[in-house]
């Protein structure tokens, strides 16, 4: 049971409302997060309650000892999806969120450290992604297939997967979209959303994909008998008129790699249009800091990691070098 009345350096704690629940809001209302990130830590936290409820630990008193148990733990725990064990990514997630968790128990002052702090996390390769990527020809094969469909949802998906595949959109970005989020900007059709980390940017819309949502905008306005103008709320929506949610869109991708014959289908996400956003903008020769501020990363080693293609020889700068050398040497 938590105990925030515990004592320390002979001064009481501040008292804290409430039990565990409580102070996981109270953390999540103090972080700058998307609604699916809120969420998982909610169920990071939860997790790790549980985990110590069901030894007796309390989680005032945990120590690193304790959080090296439960990643041992987490590690040998099978993902539900795949039925293999958790990778080691997704556990050092899972602890970073515990390790936030508890930063801000110490700054509430319920404890004195925080013990995920000395605990021995997972090596994760920093220039490794797991997501499975696209060429170029196979996004090609993609807006393809989603450009023969027909039916009734067939102009809301070209413009899902346009937007996925020409802005690099992170998948809740695109849900979150709103029809007022559309507009104009010194000549550019442009879309504002809020990105990781809470902050509001704005992306262009290419020809192709302001040509895919205006193409939408109208079929749904006619079925609404309204106006383009008139329609409100979220930019894509589901039949009932509700918010498309991310699970749609994964099943979208996959429908849609299935039928443009891409092997990998099954292990497709919109992730991996993110991916081939990156890498593709790489090979055309877009400066590495532009695709990073499209994509809204903190640090450049996030986008170096999205292109897949860093590694080809055929971009080695020993090449532009002696290029050079061979120029003036004329």
């Amino acid at each position: 049971m938590l105990r925030p009345e515990v004592l320390a350096r002979g001064s009481a704690r501040p008292a804290l409302p409430g039990g565990p629940a409580d102070f996981t809001e109270a953390w999540l209302r103090n972080r700058r997060l998307s609604e699916h990130t809120r969420d998982a830590y909610r169920r990071d936290v939860g997790a790790w309650l549980a985990w110590c409820a069901g030894r007796e630990i309390d989680p005032l008193r945990a120590t690193f000892l304790d959080v090296n148990a439960y990643g041992r733990a987490l590690e040998a725990t099978l993902a539900a999806r795949t039925g293999r064990p958790l990778t080691p990514a997704t556990v050092a997630r899972r602890l970073s969120a515990l390790s936030s968790w508890y930063d801000f128990l110490v700054k509430l002052r319920a404890l004195d450290a925080n013990p995920v702090t000395a605990a021995d996390r997972p090596r994760v390769d920093r220039d490794h992604s797991a997501t499975v990527g696209l060429t170029p020809d196979e996004v090609d094969a993609l807006l393809a297939a989603a450009e023969a469909e027909t039916g009734p949802t067939a102009a809301r998906n070209r413009a899902a997967i346009a937007l996925l595949a020409d802005l690099g959109l992170r998948v809740g970005e695109l849900i979150s979209l709103d029809v007022a989020d559309l507009g104009t900007e010194r000549g550019h059709r442009s879309v504002r959303f809020v990105g990781k980390g809470g902050k509001v940017r704005r992306r262009a819309l290419t020809p192709g994909t302001a040509y895919a949502v205006d193409a939408y905008l109208t079929a749904r306005a006619a079925a609404q008998r309204v106006t383009v103008p008139e329609l409100t709320g979220p930019l894509l929506v589901t039949a009932t008129g509700a918010r498309l949610d991310r699970h749609s869109v994964f099943r979208l991708v996959r429908r849609l790699a299935r039928t443009a014959g891409i092997a990998a289908w099954a292990k497709l996400s919109p992730h991996s249009l993110r991916h081939a956003f990156a890498t593709t903008a790489r090979a055309e020769g877009v400066p590495l800091e532009d695709v990073q501020d499209a994509m809204g990363h903190a640090d450049p080693r996030t986008t170096r990691r999205y292109d897949r293609d860093r590694h080809n020889l055929d971009r080695d700068p020993a090449y532009a070098i002696w290029a050079a050398r061979a120029r003036r040497r004329g």
